[in-house]
Formats: structure tokens, sequence, C-alpha cells
């Protein structure tokens, strides 16, 4: 009887460690949660669920798994319709991403399995552009977004891809030239570009080890490069290829890839010997032709200025750090290349007082759709949903407990506490797996005589913001009179502290890495302003609310907190209120304007908002600067000395201009956010490429202390 006993609990054990090992893990759940609502919970996916559920205990249709990882999803051809969701990235084990031939639409989501291997989109509706976080996806080898409707162009997003092997963009509506960091592609055989609008050379793909290279029904010109010739599945045909040889390449300029006519120089000693002496003849006999041709050439290249490509350089290339990541719009160019910023033809330094600025702002941005609508804040399709007249989901976040964050946070010690507001108190919260995130703890006094549903409605509403240029919501807790907002955490800090207190060993912030910010932070407000329904006020925007990941890219945050904020100048930082702020009920969109311009003022000067160790005329930075915002020989003076003159001087009087317009005194001159996007990325597209200003990279302490 007791073996029996024995055997049953055994056999009990044994069942319920099999069971705990099954469960997938909650962050894969999650994210087939929401893909399953945004397909539209098809039922023809068995086993799926939009809430809950165990994909890889209860065999969900095309989910494969390793242990409690989702490693595969195949759904092709299943008739789906809908969208992919918003939480794709976090699935970060999944290595084939398969979904094609079927019905889905909308924008490609912007985050993707960020480790996946192999990626299939092929033959669906999706529209927009290809995302920018292919960027980041090192392990990509195979991606085919071919037979959609893809449109625009292709960014330069191919620098660190350099396992990827087969790349299909065919049969879509993409234009323009083909982007510079297609060279990176050294693993590349497979590239497929046919039917779309391509414009422009192919000489990029010279030196990859193409195999299959089709490029048909664009609208290429130029010469097809002797060195693509001899590849063994070459399609080139509907383009208006240039007739006649093609010229040399520029003094100096070696290919890996070797002209088709050496590639054969195997097919036998006779050939070879014939080839080399027709190759020696012509030499000889052109050689007088070939040196006026090269003469010609380089003296054309000298007089002519460096072909448009790139605008941000790699800030971290000279440290030896991780390369800065260029944000995710498509206006950004190749992030191995050093920008130096044009001064447009027609955005000249004037009093905005006279309109033609305006005009200018609400003009369109040299061909680009309005983000607002054009690009529905990049990977938020329930937000998509709800511009295009359907409801939107939501996803929660995740609950944690209070003694699990009084654990990380050793019990709220001092020493993990990061800031101070009126809100609350910061802290950072350690786990044993080495995750780190950031606690925001709100001072019980603002809930007081308010229901408990309060803090709920709250962290709904917050939950369903997402943007890559905000500091997302991850948890939350409530509990024993307690209520905190968790984010992740941040290890470069705040912009606040890049700017004013950074000590003798950080380097500063190069000018192209300002202007990214300054971009990166009023996409953010963008986002909130008119992507949201409704409208977001933020009501609290300072350079310490903007948080700056690894690669120096921005992250806005204290959004959604507008109700706490009762008394606006006590609450905000104090010179960044709008002259209406003395009334809080007056505080407009246009408020939260002025005070980004306050923060775009600071990436120019380097000084703070308010200063009382200046002269008593430079203590107010908005009132010692407006006047001379217009002023071409004063803006010299302004600039940060911290750049030590590593800027392009052109580019100061069109960021002049957007910060005269954004801190207007009357909030009705003021631009509204979305003409202030356009204007800066007007300013990033008229950049250009000067190889000679290659600035040091801005780096901050390392993580030892994490």
């Amino acid at each position: 009887m007791h073996h029996f006993v024995a055997r049953s609990f055994l056999f009990f054990l044994g069942t319920l460690v099999s069971f705990v090992h099954s469960k997938t893990d909650s962050p894969d759940v999650s994210a087939l949660n929401v893909m399953f609502k945004s397909l539209n919970s098809p039922a023809q996916l068995s086993g799926w669920k939009d809430s809950g559920g165990d994909p890889c205990g209860d065999g969900w249709k095309g989910i494969k798994c390793s242990g409690s990882s989702v490693t595969e999803i195949n759904l092709s051809d299943q008739k789906l319709s809908g969208q992919l969701g918003y939480q794709l990235s976090s699935l970060s084990s999944v290595k084939i991403f398969d979904l094609s031939k079927n019905n889905l639409n909308g924008d490609i989501p912007y985050q993707l399995p960020p480790n996946a291997q192999r990626i299939d989109l092929s033959e669906n509706n999706f529209n927009g552009n290809v995302p920018y976080s292919i960027s980041q996806m090192t392990n990509l080898e195979d991606i085919n977004l071919s037979h959609n409707q893809l449109k625009g162009q292709l960014s330069d997003m191919f620098g660190k891809v350099q396992k990827l092997k087969s790349f299909d963009v065919s049969n879509n509506q993409l234009s323009d030239k083909l982007p510079n960091s297609f060279a990176n592609l050294t693993n590349l055989n497979t590239l497929h570009l046919q039917n779309n609008q391509f414009t422009g050379s192919i000489n990029v793909l010279t030196d990859l080890p193409l195999n299959d290279l089709n490029v048909e029904n664009n609208e290429f010109t130029a010469w097809i490069p002797n060195e693509l010739k001899g590849i063994d599945n070459l399609k080139t045909g509907g383009n208006s290829w240039s007739t006649g040889p093609a010229p040399p390449p520029p003094p100096g300029v070696q290919h890996r890839r070797r002209p088709a006519t050496e590639e054969k120089k195997s097919e036998g000693p006779k050939k070879s010997l014939q080839n080399g002496l027709i190759i020696a003849f012509s030499c000889l006999g052109g050689l007088a032709l070939l040196l006026l041709l090269l003469l010609m050439f380089a003296f054309t290249r000298r007089r002519r200025s460096p072909p448009p490509s790139s605008l941000f350089l790699d800030d971290d290339k000279m440290s030896g750090r991780k390369g800065f990541t260029p944000l995710h719009s498509q206006e950004l160019g190749a992030e191995s290349y050093v920008g130096i910023l044009k001064e447009p033809k027609d955005f000249k330094s004037m009093d905005p007082g006279n309109g033609h600025i305006k005009s200018l702002l609400k003009s369109p941005s040299m061909g680009l759709r309005r983000s607002v609508s054009g690009r529905v804040s990049f990977s938020e399709n329930e937000f998509a949903n709800r511009l295009k007249g359907r409801r939107s989901t939501s996803v929660q976040a995740i609950p944690y407990s209070l003694a699990d964050l009084q654990k990380s946070t050793d019990n709220f010690a001092p020493g993990r506490l990061l800031g101070e507001g009126t809100i609350g108190r910061v802290y950072r919260a350690k786990y044993p797996d080495g995750k780190v995130l950031a606690v925001k703890k709100i001072d019980s006094s603002h809930f007081q005589g308010q229901k408990p549903e309060e803090f709920s409605k709250l962290v709904t509403n917050i939950s369903k913001l997402h943007h890559p240029n905000i500091a997302e919501l991850v948890g939350y807790c409530s509990e024993q009179g307690h209520n905190m907002l968790i984010h992740d955490y941040f290890r470069n800090g705040s912009l606040h502290e890049f700017l004013h207190l950074s000590d003798d060993f950080s380097k500063p912030l190069t000018w192209n890495t300002r202007v990214r910010i300054a971009l990166g932070v009023a996409r953010a407000i963008e986002y909130l302003h008119d992507v949201c329904s409704p409208s977001m006020v933020h009501k609290n925007i300072k350079s310490s609310n903007i948080l700056l990941d690894l690669e120096l890219n921005p992250h806005l945050s204290d959004y959604g907190m507008a109700s706490f904020h009762l008394r606006t100048s006590q609450n905000l930082g104090m010179g960044y209120n709008a002259p209406e702020c003395a009334q809080p009920s007056a505080y407009t969109l246009k408020s939260d304007v002025y005070s980004f311009g306050v923060v775009m003022l600071e990436l120019l000067t380097g000084r703070m908002p308010l200063d009382d160790q200046r002269p008593r005329s430079e203590q107010c930075l908005v009132k010692w600067a407006r006047p001379q915002l217009h002023d071409n020989d004063a803006l010299a003076g302004m600039v940060d000395p911290a750049l030590r003159g590593l800027y392009p001087p052109k580019s100061l009087p069109p960021f002049a201009d957007i910060v005269a317009l954004c801190i207007q005194l009357d909030p009705n001159l003021r631009s509204s956010v979305a003409e202030v996007v356009q204007a800066l990325v007007r300013l990033v597209q008229q950049s250009t490429i000067n190889m000679r200003e290659d600035l040091s990279a801005s780096c901050r302490t390392n993580d030892s202390e994490y």
C-alpha cells in the first residue's frame, strides 16, 4: 500500500512538473493574445485565445516552441485578415515568422520579432513603408515582403544586418534610389527588386556576392556594372539603362567582385590567352583616352558636391561603443556617414510675423506625407484602428506586488532614488536576472478623496500608448495605499543630465545627435496631440523628462499625468512655462509646443531655462535668446561651447527659426507640433555628407554601477 501511494505521488509530481515546464512565457502569451485580437479572432486558428492560454502546452495552430518559448509562427495561407498587433517585439525567441498569402492590411508593425532569422509577409495587402526596426535585427537572414502595396523609399537600414542572405521586396510601389547601406550586405545572395519604381543606378550592388539579382521593370538609369554581368541569374529588363561602355570607377576605387570577363578566365588556357591579348591591346590602344576620361572624371567629381545620402554621423564610431541608431523614420540616412546640414534654399531666417516661414512649415515636406495621417505612430496598430473608425483594443500593464517592488528597491532605499518631483519619487529596481526598472511612487496625497478606480483608469489610459519615442508603461502596483507606475530604466539618464550635469569624463552631445533628439521628441508630442483620441496634453515637457537610451534615442516620460498638475506653474519646471500658463485653465496643446521650444533652446545653447548664476540679463533663457534668434551673427555666439565649434554653421538659422515659432508669446502664432515635425524633417533631409566632419562620440559613464 505504501509503495502504491509513493508511486502515485511520484506520478502526480511528474505530471505537475511537466505542466509547469510546458507553460509558455508570459510575454509570448501576451503578444499572441494581442495578435489574435488584431487578426479579428479568426476561428481557423484553433487553440488561440484573446486572453491567457498556453500556446506551447496546448498546441496552438502554427506555433512551435522550444521549452516555454515560442520559436516559430507559421500561419501562411490561412485566409487571415486584419493586422498583426503592436507587441511583436516581445516575441524575443521567435526565429521563423511566416504570415504570407493572407489578406493582412495596414502598416507592417514597426517592431517585429527582434531575433527572427526568417520573416515572410509576402502576398498580403500591407501598405506604408518597410519598417526601420529591421536595422536592429542582426540575426535576420531572409525577409520576403513581396506582393504588397509598400510605398516610399528604402531607408538606409542595412548597416547591421550583415547576416542577410535573401531580400525580396518585389511587386510593390517602392521608389527613389537604393540605400547606400546595401553595400554592407556582404552575405546577400538573392535580391529581388522587380516591379517597383526604383530610380538611379545599381552601383551600390557591385561588390555583393549575388547569384540571383532581379531589378526588372523599375526606373533605373546609368550603366549595369560589369561586375554584375557575370551573375548566374540576372534580370535587368524594363529599365532605362545607358548604352555604350560603362565609365571606369573613380580613381583609387577597387571592387571586391571581379568583372564578368575576369570570372570566365577559367574556361581554358587558350581562351584566357586570347582574352588577355585582347585586353592588353585594348588597354594600350585606349590608354590616352582612359587617362583623359580619368582626368575629366576627377575634375568634375572635385567640383561636384557629395551626393546626399546620410545626415547623422555614427556618433560612437570613434569610441568603440555601439554606434548610435538613427530614428525609425525614413527621413534619416545611413548611420555610417557624417552629415552636414545644408541651409535650405527656401527656409531662410526671417521674421515669423511675415508669414513666409509659416507657409513653409505648412508646405509639403519634400514629398513626404504628414506623419499623423501617413504613419500613424508606426507600431500602434491599435491607434491606427481608432483613426480608421474601428474600436481599438488595449493591453493592461503587468501588475507587480508591493513585496516584489520593496525587495527590488531595497525597501525604497535612498540609494535607489533616481529623482523626485511634485507627483512623487522615482526609484531604481534591480532584479537577480539583471533586469532594471524605474518605479514612480506617486504621492498618496494625489489620491485623497478619490475612488480606487481612479488609479486603475490612469493605468488603463497610459498602457494604451505605444510609440518608439515615449517611455512606455510596463507595469503598475496598487496595494495598501501605495500607487506606483513602472517603466523601463534608461541607463543614460535624462537629456537634462547630459546637457547640464555631465562630468569631465562625458563627451558632449554632437550637433547631429541634438537634431535627432529634437525630431524624436517632436514625434512623441505629435503622437500625443494628433494621434491619441482625444488629444493628450503633456503639460510637463522639460529636458529632465526626456530619457535617453543606450543609443541616445529620446523617450518622452511623465505623459498622462496632466490631471495631477492642478497648479501648473508649481508643477512645471520653472522656465518651461508658456506665458498663458499663469492660469492653469488656459493651458493648451500650444503650451506644450512652447515648452518644447525651450528644450530646443537647451539643445542649441547648452544653457538651463533659468540660471541665477548668470548675469541678470541672461538668467531667463527665453528672454535672452528670443531677440537673437534671427540674427545670424549672434547665433554663433549662442551655440553650446561644449560643441567646440564642431557644427555646420548653415544649419543654425533654420534650427533657430523653428525655435522662434515655438516660443511665440501669443499661442495663436505658435506652430502646431505637426508643423514642427515637418520643419525638422526638412532640415534633416536637406543635409549633405561631408566626411571631413567626423565628430567624436557622445558617451556616458559605463554601466558598472548597475
